[in-house]
C-alpha cells in the first residue's frame, strides 16, 4: 500500500543514496516539527544513516539546541536565510552526521514578521556544502509542511548525488 504523505517523494532514493555513499543526515526543524525526520525514519534502512532531529519550534529552542547565533534571531528572526542556515549546520555539527537539513518557515494562518503564509527557508549543510533555498508553497497548514518536508528530500538527494556543486544560496 502506498503511503500518501511519501507518494512521488524519492525518500527511499534518498536512503538508498545515503547509505551507498557511507553517510548520515540529521534534521532540525521549525516549519515541520519533525515530520522530515519522521518521513526518512518510516524508510526501512533508515536506521543507518539517519541520525536523529532537533525540533525547534520556539524560537529560544533554535539558539540552545541547534546553536543559531542569538545576533542572527535578534535581527533576522526565526524566519530567515540565516536562521535556515545556521540550523542546518547545528544539526549536523550537533548530531554528528554529514548532513544536517532545516526548515523553517510560515504555515500560516497568518503572517509572521513580514513573512507571507507559504514562505519557506530550507537549510541544506554538508561536506564542503552549504545552500539555502527560500520557497513559496502554498496550502493549508499541513499542505505547506507536507510540500516543505518533500522539496527538502528532493533537494538533499540532489546534493548527495552531486556535493560537488557547492554553496549556493537563494534567498
Amino acid at each position: 500500500m502506498t503511503d500518501p504523505l511519501t507518494a512521488d517523494v524519492p525518500v527511499a532514493d534518498l536512503v538508498r543514496a545515503l547509505v551507498a555513499t557511507r553517510q548520515t543526515v540529521a534534521t532540525a526543524e521549525s516549519l515541520t516539527a519533525g515530520l522530515l525526520a519522521a518521513t526518512i525514519a518510516g524508510v526501512p534502512g533508515a536506521s543507518a544513516v539517519l541520525r536523529g532531529g532537533l525540533v525547534v519550534y520556539a524560537t529560544d529552542l533554535k539558539h540552545s539546541l541547534a546553536g543559531v547565533g542569538a545576533e542572527v534571531l535578534a535581527a533576522e528572526g526565526p524566519v530567515a536565510a540565516s536562521t535556515a542556515e545556521q540550523l542546518a549546520v547545528g544539526a549536523r555539527m550537533r548530531c554528528r552526521a554529514d548532513w544536517g537539513v532545516s526548515l523553517t518557515g510560515v504555515a500560516g494562518p497568518d503572517s509572521q514578521n513580514g513573512y507571507a503564509v507559504g514562505t519557506v527557508f530550507l537549510g541544506i549543510a554538508g561536506p564542503g556544502h552549504t545552500e539555502v533555498m527560500r520557497l513559496k508553497l502554498f496550502g493549508d497548514r499541513w499542505t505547506i509542511r507536507v510540500g516543505a518536508t518533500h522539496t527538502a528530500v528532493r533537494e538533499l538527494l540532489r546534493c548527495v548525488r552531486d556535493p560537488e556543486e557547492g554553496v549556493r544560496r537563494s534567498d
